[in-house]
């Protein structure tokens, strides 16, 4: 773990970054190729790594989350502007609840359905509602447009700090 005065990231905290990117770089575009497909094998098949995709990140996340609980973030860089902490912990607690409200709401609109849902440790079913699976698949809907607004912002601030302020913010998450 890595302790209030670093200014790097731990291994683990980088792994789960970087691995989730990597997800969503496979899973956004899977959901927009989704919704253009009519039913067939292939909508089946693609369908189903997205809901294993989605399911990886939710648990991810997760894990992310405790591991986020135990450790310490790195300080910020010395001489940031005054609400620079705020704006970046607004940011990555918005783009933690769109992940969990993405993976959620993903899994709730398959569950009420009727589908049966493998999550790897256990499956489950439940009584459907199609209802509720159209209002769930409209906050999934929803939530992956807001994560790709959060996204955008988080590269954007990166850029930011790295052009505009000579700040080489990127080394804290890949060195």
């Amino acid at each position: 773990m890595s302790n209030s005065t670093t200014l790097q990231y731990s291994w683990l905290a980088k792994f789960f970054h970087w691995f989730t990117l990597l997800l969503l770089i496979a899973q956004i575009p899977m959901g927009f190729i989704l919704v253009r497909l009519d039913f067939s094998d292939l909508r089946i098949t693609i369908e189903n790594v997205h809901v294993i995709v989605g399911i990886s990140i939710f648990y991810i996340t997760l894990f992310r989350l405790i591991y986020k609980f135990f450790s310490k973030s790195p300080k910020l860089i010395p001489g940031a502007f005054f609400g620079q902490n705020l704006i970046a912990k607004l940011n990555h607690f918005a783009l933690y609840a769109a992940l969990l409200t993405i993976t959620t709401s993903g899994i709730l609109k398959k569950l009420f359905n009727g589908e049966k849902l493998n999550f790897f440790i256990f499956k489950l079913r439940i009584k459907d509602n199609f209802d509720l699976a159209d209002q769930f698949y409209n906050v999934h809907v929803i939530s992956n447009y807001t994560l790709i607004i959060l996204i955008s912002l988080h590269i954007f601030a990166v850029l930011f700090h790295q052009i505009f302020l000579k700040e080489n913010i990127l080394k804290r998450m890949t060195k």
